[in-house]
């Protein structure tokens, strides 16, 4: 876990990058802007992250997402239930989820980006959305009761989190006995040292990566059981190259120092985790 300064300093780039990406759209690989969601011809990382075509049809106009994998497709969420989704966004996969949980569920959005947050709940209006709201807010400190809802979902963030065993603790404390989590997320594989340190990799969602089994133990720690990983797509050079560059617009990886998906290639991986917290 970095020191209380350094993880602020984490913290606000993340902050400052995301908010930057969702209201800079169009911007260059030094300034990197959001995938967006065409159901008639999606980008190649959303199609890599589990989205179908169906699914993006009924998205508002201009939906974007950051995510490494569509959670709410492993989702076994029953009509009525409360989901949580740590890190909404724009809020993709909170619609998605809103329309699992029918007209009795509901489902809470936490991002800790105004930006995000004021962009979010435009599109939740525009989807015609009434179960959901978002709350601003970390997942270290959750503006979330304790067993308050029966899901967790989160698609690509608590990778970003210097304090990932207090979103694990958190997470543990607002789900319901006998809730679930289903994450998806970015995990490495002896990934070097040098790029721990190093804030855009942080924020590029690959510098506070944890290793796979780091990662589920932080889980169990936390106290939950049956912690597995349900799916998993180990990134090679070419499709390292296409969450490099889908995620700030440049189609290709020719905007991406050929060294670094060299040394990324094959250490980097986006898993879906499940998990229970027992009932």
């Amino acid at each position: 876990m970095a020191d209380k300064q350094k993880s602020e300093e984490i913290k606000e780039a993340v902050r400052k990058h995301y908010a930057e990406a969702i209201t800079q759209r169009g911007g260059s690989c030094c300034s990197p802007s959001p995938t967006q969601v065409d159901a008639s011809s999606p980008g190649k990382f959303v199609q890599m992250a589990g989205y179908t075509q169906k699914e993006l049809a009924d998205m508002p106009e201009g939906v974007t997402t950051f995510g490494c994998g569509n959670p709410v497709n492993f989702m076994h969420v029953k009509e009525g239930q409360t989901v949580l989704d740590l890190g909404s966004g724009a809020g993709m996969d909170l619609i998605l989820a809103a329309r699992k949980v029918g007209s009795e569920g509901k489902v809470i959005g936490l991002d800790m980006t105004e930006e995000m947050i004021e962009i979010c709940r435009k599109n939740l209006t525009q989807a015609g959305i009434e179960n959901a709201e978002v709350r601003f807010g970390q997942m270290e400190q959750m503006p979330v009761a304790d067993c308050e809802v029966d899901w967790i979902i989160s698609n690509c963030v608590i990778n970003l989190s210097p304090e990932k065993e207090k979103v694990f603790g958190e997470a543990f404390r607002v789900l319901k006995p006998g809730g679930e989590v289903l994450v998806s997320d970015i995990v490495t594989d002896k990934l070097p040292d040098e790029y721990r340190s190093d804030i855009k990799a942080w924020v590029g969602c690959i510098g506070g990566a944890v290793d796979e089994a780091e990662y589920l133990q932080m889980m169990r720690d936390a106290g939950f059981t049956d912690v597995k990983v349900v799916d998993k797509m180990v990134y090679g050079q070419e499709s390292i190259g296409t969450l490099a560059n889908d995620a700030c617009g440049c189609g290709d990886s020719s905007g991406v120092d050929k060294g670094l998906l060299d040394k990324f290639a094959n250490k980097v991986a986006s898993v879906k985790v499940s998990a229970k917290k027992p009932g």
